[in-house]
């Protein structure tokens, strides 16, 4: 059940905060996140592939792949891409880096209320 839990609070950000009857946290998780995520891409930022040789690249990944189902999404669509001449890249960048870690925080709250410690 916890574990069913912790995979729908990772793809859907704020999706466990709901099922758990948190429903004004839910709603602020779900739309901060997904805006920042998109606010990234619009900014031509860059959803960094898995790239071990550069340690911060991959690093990168890691955190982009914790929002979860719009990275799906957005890897599905192509979108991401980046464009380093964009003088917003890197905005966008830590955007989108952000917004994947923020979700894993709001997942690792989702835990712990399931648990009871909060």
């Amino acid at each position: 059940m916890i574990a069913v839990l912790c995979v729908t609070a990772w793809a859907i950000p704020g999706a466990a905060h709901f099922w758990l009857g948190r429903r004004q946290k839910a709603a602020v998780f779900f739309l901060a996140l997904t805006a920042m995520f998109v606010s990234g891409l619009l900014m031509h930022g860059q959803i960094f592939a898995f790239d071990w040789s550069d340690p911060l690249v991959g690093l990168a990944a890691l955190a982009d792949i914790g929002l979860g189902l719009p990275w799906i999404i957005a890897r599905m669509m192509g979108l991401g891409q980046g464009i380093v001449t964009a003088i917003t890249w890197e905005y966008g960048n830590t955007f989108i880096i952000v917004a994947g870690l923020l979700n894993a925080l709001v997942v690792i709250d989702a835990f712990d209320i399931a648990m009871g410690r909060k």
